[in-house]
C-alpha cells in the first residue's frame, strides 16, 4: 500500500488530475452557492413582486362584495398559492386574533412591504390603502415563501450537480488520452533489442515532450557510436591477430615434421592446441562482433531441418573423435524466417558446446517441434548439465561454468544469445535427464510466422 501511496504522490498523470479536479470541484461549489443564494433572493424579490400586484388587483368593489358576506368571509385565502387578502381594523383595535379561522394583522402595520410575526408564524405582507379608504393586507408565510424559494434555487444549482461527476471523468479520460503517447513511446523502447540503438521516433508527441526526446535520440547516437568503434576494434584486433597466429600454426606443422625429444613432442602438441583455441576463440570474436551490427534481420524462409543437416556434418569429425552419438531424432521440418548463417551459427555453437561437454560414449541429440505459432529447436546431452544457479550467467560473454576444465571460450551461448534476441526467440535450459539430474536441454522457441 505505502508503494502505490508513494507511486501515486510520483505520478505527473495523477497530481494533474488531482489537482484539476480539486479546482473544478472548489470552482463549482463556488459557483453552485453564488447560483443558489442568487435564484433565492430573485425568487423572494418575484414573490413581493407578486404580492404588490395581488394588492393593486383589490378595489373597493372587491371588498364591498366582501362585506355583503359573513365576517366569517372578509378575509380571502387563495389555498394553492397560500394568498391571504384582508381588510385591517381600524387604529386602536386588538393585535392580531383569529375570527372564524382567520389571521387578523395588527392594525398599525405602515404601507408597504414587511415582515410580521404572528403568533410562532412569521408573515411578508403588503399594506396598500385604497383610494384613501380602508386599508388592505396582502400576506404570505414566510415558511412557504423560502420552501418556494429553496426548491427553485436548488434547481438553478441541480445541473452543478449532475454534470460535475461527467466534468471530472471526462478530464480523467482526457488526461489519459493526453499521457497515451508517452506511454506508447514508453512500451516501444522497452520492447527494443539491446542492440537496437536507433533514434526515437517523435511522431505524434506534445511538444513537450519532444526536447527529452530528442535528448534521449542524442544519447543512443552517442552510445551506438562508441558500440560502434568497440565493434570494429574487436574485429579488427581478431582480423591482425588472424595472420600471426596462422604463420605461428604453420611454423608448428613444420616442427612436427622435424626430429625432436618425445619431451619436446608433447609440448609442441600443447603449444599446437593452445594456437588451436585461440584461432577458435578469434572466430568466435569476429562472428560475435559481426551479430552485434546494428542490421536487420533477413526475411528469407530457411529449412531448419536442413541447417540440422549442415552442423551434423561439419561437427561429426569432432563427434566421432570423442565417440560419441551425434544425430537427429525425427523426421519432421519446419521453416524460420531468418538468415540462413545466423540460424546455421546458431545451432552448431548448440552443438558444439553440447560435444564438448559432454564425455566419452555420450549421446547429442537434435530434435525439431512445432506447434500452432512456435517453431521449437532442442539440443540434448548426456553432459554434466548446468546448475540452476548458474543457467543465467552462462550466457555472459566469457563465462564459464566453474569446476569446468573444458577448453571452451565461453563466448558460444553468448553468441547463441545475441542471435536468438535478434529473431525474438526465447531460451531455456534444464536438466534433459531431470530423474538423476544430469544433462542438458537447451530449447530455442522461434515465433511462428
Amino acid at each position: 500500500m505505502d508503494g502505490l501511496q508513494r507511486e501515486l504522490k510520483q505520478s505527473m498523470q495523477f497530481r494533474l488530475s488531482a489537482w484539476l479536479s480539486l479546482v473544478i470541484l472548489c470552482m463549482a461549489v463556488v459557483a453552485g452557492a453564488f447560483s443558489f443564494f442568487a435564484a433565492f433572493d430573485e425568487a423572494n424579490e418575484l414573490q413581493d413582486e407578486q404580492l404588490t400586484q395581488i394588492a393593486s388587483l383589490v378595489n373597493r368593489q372587491v371588498l364591498a362584495a366582501a362585506d355583503a358576506g359573513s365576517s366569517a368571509n372578509r378575509s380571502e385565502t387563495d389555498v394553492e398559492a397560500r394568498f391571504v387578502v384582508q381588510t385591517l381594523p381600524q387604529f386602536g383595535s386588538a393585535m392580531g386574533t383569529t375570527r372564524s379561522g382567520v389571521i387578523l394583522f395588527p392594525a398599525d402595520l405602515a404601507n408597504g412591504l414587511q415582515t410580521v410575526a404572528i403568533g410562532s408564524e412569521e408573515w411578508r405582507v403588503f399594506v396598500r390603502t385604497i383610494d384613501a379608504g380602508p386599508r388592505v393586507a396582502v400576506a404570505q408565510l414566510t415558511s412557504v415563501r423560502d420552501e418556494i424559494a429553496r426548491d427553485g434555487a436548488l434547481r438553478t444549482v441541480l445541473p452543478f450537480v449532475i454534470l460535475m461527476p461527467v466534468l471530472l471523468l471526462l478530464v480523467g479520460d482526457l488526461i489519459r488520452q493526453m499521457f497515451k503517447p508517452l506511454r506508447r513511446l514508453a512500451c516501444e523502447i522497452d520492447s527494443r533489442a539491446e542492440q537496437d540503438l536507433q533514434a526515437v521516433g517523435d511522431t505524434g508527441l506534445p511538444s513537450e515532450v519532444r526536447p527529452f526526446v530528442v535528448a534521449i535520440n542524442r544519447l543512443l547516437s552517442r552510445v551506438a557510436d562508441s558500440a560502434a568503434v568497440q565493434r570494429r576494434f574487436v574485429a579488427d584486433a581478431a582480423h591482425e591477430l588472424r595472420s600471426p597466429l596462422t604463420a605461428l600454426s604453420l611454423q608448428a606443422e613444420r616442427l612436427d615434421a622435424a626430429e625432436m625429444s618425445s619431451q619436446a613432442k608433447e609440448r609442441l602438441g600443447a603449444l599446437r592446441q593452445g594456437l588451436q583455441r585461440t584461432r577458435v576463440l578469434l572466430g568466435q570474436l569476429l562472428t560475435f562482433a559481426r551479430l552485434q551490427e546494428d542490421r536487420k534481420a533477413a526475411n528469407t524462409r530457411v529449412s531448419v531441418r536442413q541447417v540440422f543437416r549442415q552442423v551434423v556434418e561439419d561437427l561429426m569429425p569432432l563427434a566421432e573423435h570423442k565417440q560419441i552419438d551425434l544425430g537427429v531424432v525425427g523426421e519432421s521440418d519446419a521453416s524460420i524466417v531468418a538468415d540462413a548463417m545466423d540460424l546455421k551459427t546458431l545451432v552448431k555453437n548448440l552443438v558444439q558446446n553440447a560435444i564438448r561437454h559432454t564425455p566419452r560414449s555420450g549421446r547429442v541429440d537434435l530434435s525439431l517441434r512445432t506447434t500452432s505459432t512456435q517453431v521449437i529447436l532442442q539440443v540434448d546431452d548426456t553432459g554434466p548439465g548446468i546448475s540452476e544457479d548458474e543457467r543465467e550467467r552462462v550466457f555472459d560473454p566469457f563465462y564459464r561454468v566453474l569446476g569446468n576444465d573444458d577448453d571452451g571460450s565461453g563466448l558460444g551461448l553468448s553468441i547463441v544469445k545475441t542471435i536468438a534476441t535478434r529473431y525474438r526467440a526465447e531460451i531455456s535450459l534444464e536438466s534433459a535427464l531431470p530423474d538423476i539430474g544430469v544433462g542438458l536441454r537447451v530449447t530455442v522457441i522461434f515465433p511462428g510466422t
